[in-house]
């Protein structure tokens, strides 16, 4: 049999969920392209998308807005996981894994509720407990993206911030057989639940090589400093580049153009920076810089921008901590995860691949005494 480091090219699955066109920078979600959809619909429509198929007209989008809005709860279980995480000053991605692996199991559909419902109290609740405040209760009232903001800064959101914060959601919501949807896939092959396929991806996700990665972005841009000392970018970025470092925001395992989602986010942080403008044309002028010393560098390999770079810029627009950003992530994939479980269940055949055996064969015990 033939190897594939990482399964590179191997098909393990069939979906309809998304597409992605690594050659051509484009990525289909539910069937509609990323840059038609992610602007305009909620969040709620998005996840109706996946796990119904279609998005809702009005009455069937106020029917799955209720069914999630009544899972609007965490169990005191998990509060208490939450707290004393909290207390140790646990990282806030690990008190979300740990968490979310608490909450009960009954059915699929069950499940599926509770994690994308679940998901933003944990986060919110969490980020409040660790900096000394109680968590706040959701509001039935708001919509999901609403609800989440509120539950962060114990304030009503406005419009504007909602359409940006949905728009990054469902920016990320799926894309493609990434490594925490395989691995949430893999786990529900075994006929496992939604809720240990989610904590698995959770796991997955945090890696550094997936989704752990925006907030150094943010850090780089603040090394950087000035927009208006080119320079300084460009020397900054070189020095990286000459110690064999990566360019945090830059480069993905199947884009060889500009990640779509880069676009996506690009217009949606645009509107934050009104009173901040320098931080954005510097992350204008760092990306022009970094893609020109990159191509110098790295001739052929044809790194682009991705979807990192925008979301550091966006969250922090929003007033979100770098160590929010994984999170988010996970909050955003959570219902892309979940469907692709509905899709796996459908299939009903666990994941059993093969491996090649490079060891030696003719090895003979030997009593410790001897050894």
């Amino acid at each position: 049999m033939s190897y594939s480091p990482g399964l590179k090219d191997i098909v393990a699955a069939e979906t309809r969920l998304s597409h992605v066109d690594g050659e051509a920078g484009k990525l289909v979600i539910g069937g509609y392209p990323l840059e038609g959809i992610a602007e305009r619909a909620t969040y709620e429509e998005m996840a109706h998308l996946l796990w119904h198929g279609s998005l809702p007209d009005a009455a069937a989008l106020d029917r799955f807005a209720g069914e999630l809005a009544a899972g609007l709860a965490l169990s005191g279980t998990s509060i208490d996981i939450l707290r004393n995480a909290a207390k140790e000053r646990r990282p806030v991605i690990d008190a979300v894994r740990m968490t979310v692996a608490s909450l009960p199991s009954t059915d699929d559909a069950a499940d599926a509720r509770s994690l994308v419902t679940g998901l933003p109290i944990v986060v919110a609740a969490y980020w409040r407990l660790l900096h000394g405040k109680e968590p706040v209760e959701p509001d039935p009232v708001l919509g999901h993206v609403a609800n989440l903001l509120y539950m962060l800064h114990g304030e009503i959101p406005g419009d504007e911030r909602v359409r940006a914060l949905t728009t990054y959601l469902n920016t990320v919501i799926d894309h493609g057989m990434n490594a925490s949807t395989f691995a949430a896939r893999v786990i529900v092959s075994t006929r496992s639940d939604f809720i240990s396929a989610v904590t698995g991806a959770i796991g997955a996700l945090k890696g550094p090589l997936h989704g752990g990665a925006p907030g150094p972005v943010i850090s780089m841009l603040e090394a950087i400093g000035d927009a208006d000392n080119a320079d300084d970018a460009e020397r900054y970025l070189r020095k990286k580049l000459e110690s064999g470092e990566r360019l945090m925001g830059f480069g993905h395992a199947v884009y060889r153009v500009r990640d779509p989602r880069a676009d996506v986010l690009s217009r949606a942080a645009r509107s934050f920076f009104a009173d901040e403008d320098e931080l954005y044309a510097l992350a204008l002028h760092v990306e022009k810089t970094a893609i020109e010393l990159l191509e110098e560098y790295k001739p052929g390999r044809r790194l682009q921008t991705n979807v990192e770079f925008y979301t550091a810029l966006l969250l922090r627009g929003l007033g979100l901590h770098p160590d929010l950003f994984t999170p988010m992530f996970a909050t955003g994939r959570v219902a892309g995860w979940v469907a692709h479980c509905m899709e796996q269940r459908s299939v009903d055949r666990i994941f059993r691949p093969e491996s090649r055996y490079t060891g030696i064969e003719s090895n003979r015990w030997t009593p410790v005494e001897d050894r």
